[in-house]
């Protein structure tokens, strides 16, 4: 009546000349596996989640003069003193490689004096950087306009404001100036958008 005292299962050994079973895996691979493995998850990078940057709110003024800096007036005027500067700067070259400036048509065997020749530098630099200002203020003000009432940024801003501003410069001289006026700032427009886009 004794009980048979249990024995514990042995695995069977292989058989000779077969495979033998793969070692069980250690502990620390099974950990690399969770971290740099198959079964790493990929966390999401939050900020937030361990307090994040810490970001001080934007007082009034600095958001007045935010709302300053977007408007269309402010828009217009740096476009109209960048323009001013760029077309004083091509008045003066074009002037610079003009033979003409300077010119007395009464004494046309005259030769200019320096004075002469600076004096109209000056006064064609000052031409070109007026209507330069002009274009740039009208162009920069109709485009933010029009993008204030699409509510989009895309290159239709830049053909509708370019029309709109060359069809105004040149209706001045006739219908026919301003649609071609129109038609020619548009492509302008179009092809430096594209090309800074």
């Amino acid at each position: 009546g004794r009980p048979r005292p249990v024995m514990a299962e042995m695995s069977p050994p292989s058989a000779p000349g077969g495979p033998e079973p793969p070692p069980p895996p250690l502990q620390y691979s099974l950990l690399l596996q969770h971290l740099v493995g198959e079964k790493r998850q990929p966390r999401a990078w939050d900020p937030a989640a361990l307090g994040g940057i810490p970001s001080p709110p934007k007082s009034e003024e600095q958001k007045m003069v935010e709302r300053a800096m977007e408007s269309c007036a402010f828009k217009a005027a740096l476009a109209c003193v960048g323009g001013f500067v760029l077309g004083g700067a091509f008045g003066v070259f074009t002037a610079g490689i003009d033979t003409n400036v300077g010119f007395d048509p009464k004494d046309p065997y005259r030769t200019p004096t320096a004075k002469e020749v600076l004096k109209d530098m000056g006064q064609r630099g000052i031409s070109y950087a007026k209507n330069f200002a002009i274009v740039g203020a009208m162009f920069s003000c109709t485009e933010c306009v029009v993008e204030s009432y699409r509510g989009k940024s895309d290159w239709k801003n830049s053909v509708i404001s370019g029309c709109i501003t060359g069809g105004a410069i040149g209706f001045r001289a006739g219908l026919k100036a301003g649609v071609i006026g129109c038609g020619g700032f548009a492509a302008f427009s179009a092809a430096i958008d594209y090309y800074l886009r």
